[in-house]
């Protein structure tokens, strides 16, 4: 039977990291500047690709349980997996009735033997190249722009090394010409992610970079590392905000906090996963710092950025009143803390909670561990019950939600950009501060357009968010 489709339609489905989001955004581009039109039901949809996530067991699970789901909803459906789990050959085994094709991340040009139309000479030379493609952007407010793929750390539990591959980075100039050319279109959020955005470092002609850039300080430095890229992200003209995610301790270096806190357009909220709370468990995770690394490299992000931070973000002007720079607010600090480690004691699992309380998060992901196939990791014994890695779980989430609400209760009667986002259910508007904070607006009596950035006074906070009314 020929793979080619009277259908020439195509639905994503995406699972996992910021990175599969932004993966399924260049395929979407990449499929329909080759013919293909989106379907908003993937049951009329001729082709169905799912971008999928190896990291937990149930993200795994959830893959299988799609597929039999979408093949029952239209049989002569084309079914494409791509992502972490697409080089798995168990996997594979599991579905290869199934699935029609198995799609190394980034190989797009495959796709063609889908389509009934002719495809062009391809300019993808090999799966790192398609950062460049042009991508079909889920929002119109707020992009991820990848820096690059892939990552050196192999860390025991993680099985991004191998379905990524190492560290290869973006030029420069062609993510600062994807960040500009999204400034111009109205974007109000950049969001610069990689496996280890921190180690990011490319090397070419400085005065390529001068030209690209479009700055002074590309013209100096002919290797550019993470802080680099930074600088001249925030030295793009324009009224949006800088993110980016997700750092690894090891290389959150004292040039990086000091970029966060002199460039005015990158928001106060670093995102710094610790994963464990206990040197042996670190160690055994491969994670290269100590509980002590962990703690001293916090205390200096907010001993710096606390201090740092401009009375532009906090300092209003409001019922006559000025608030000075004893008022500002602290920068959000979240992370991302797995559970149930293989050879977690109860008293290792402790020290994490204790890590917890001291360091008053005000986010984490809480994840249970479970073994993924082909890391070192797996070879250790998975001894924490399910059970067990459950309720420690829920240990931790209560303290997070003791700690957020503390932080957030620094918020009360304090004025903060917002950047509206859209209604929820409710039909009230939502949005979030440059903390990365959840703000649901009340007694809205000024109409709020998706994308604004307005000033809002936070009048209530919660555990996981705040609430707040815009200013007059």
């Amino acid at each position: 039977m020929s793979n080619y489709m009277a259908n020439n339609t195509y639905h994503i489905i995406t699972i996992g990291c910021q990175m599969n989001k932004s993966d399924s955004e260049r395929a979407a581009g990449y499929l329909e500047e080759h013919g293909f039109e989106y379907s908003g039901e993937r049951s009329r949809a001729g082709l169905v690709i799912l971008n999928t996530c190896g990291v937990r067991q149930s993200a795994e699970d959830r893959v299988y349980g799609l597929v039999n789901k979408i093949k029952r909803e239209n049989p002569e459906v084309k079914i494409v997996i791509t992502g972490c789990l697409a080089e798995r050959n168990d996997v594979q085994k599991k579905l290869k009735d199934k699935v029609d094709l198995w799609l190394p991340i980034g190989e797009f040009p495959i796709f063609k033997q889908f389509s009934i139309s002719n495809f062009p000479a391809d300019t993808i030379r090999d799966r790192y190249n398609y950062l460049g493609v042009k991508p079909k952007y889920n929002s119109k407010i707020s992009a991820f722009v990848p820096i690059g793929n892939g990552c050196n750390n192999f860390c025991a539990y993680c099985v991004v090394p191998y379905a990524r591959g190492r560290e290869v980075w973006r030029p420069a100039g062609e993510i600062l010409d994807e960040v500009r050319g999204l400034v111009k279109r109205g974007y109000k959020e950049i969001t610069l992610i990689a496996q280890n955005v921190n180690s990011y470092k490319y090397n070419a002609n400085p005065r390529t970079y001068a030209k690209a850039a479009n700055s002074n300080y590309a013209n100096s430095k002919k290797d550019i590392n993470f802080c680099n890229l930074l600088k001249m992200t925030n030295d793009i003209p324009g009224d949006f905000w800088i993110r980016f995610a997700t750092s690894h301790p090891k290389d959150m270096s004292d040039e990086l906090i000091k970029t966060v806190a002199e460039g005015d357009k990158v928001c106060e909220h670093i995102h710094l996963p610790v994963q464990a709370g206990d040197d042996e468990v670190l160690r055994r995770m491969n994670r290269g710092y100590t509980v002590g690394d962990y703690k001293h490299l916090v205390e200096k992000i907010r001993q710096r950025l606390n201090f740092q931070f401009s009375i532009f973000n906090f300092q209003t002007i409001f019922n006559d009143q000025i608030f000075n720079s004893s008022k500002r607010l602290p920068v959000a600090l979240t992370t991302d803390v797995i559970v149930g480690f293989s050879g977690e004691t109860e008293e290792q699992f402790n020290n994490t909670v204790r890590l917890f309380e001291e360091v008053k998060f005000d986010m984490a992901y809480i994840a249970q561990y479970s073994p993924r196939p082909g890391t070192a990791a797996a070879k250790l014994n998975d001894d924490v019950p399910k059970e067990e890695k459950k309720r420690r779980e829920q240990v931790l989430t209560d303290v997070l939600r003791r700690t957020a609400l503390e932080n957030n209760q620094k918020y009360a009667g304090k004025v903060a950009e917002v950047l509206i986002e859209g209604k929820n259910r409710r039909g009230e508007c939502t949005g979030r501060t440059r903390t990365a904070k959840n703000v649901k607006i009340q007694k809205l009596n000024t109409k709020c357009e998706r994308g604004e950035l307005v000033k809002v006074k936070i009048v209530e906070a919660k555990d996981f968010g705040l609430v707040g009314e815009v200013m007059k």
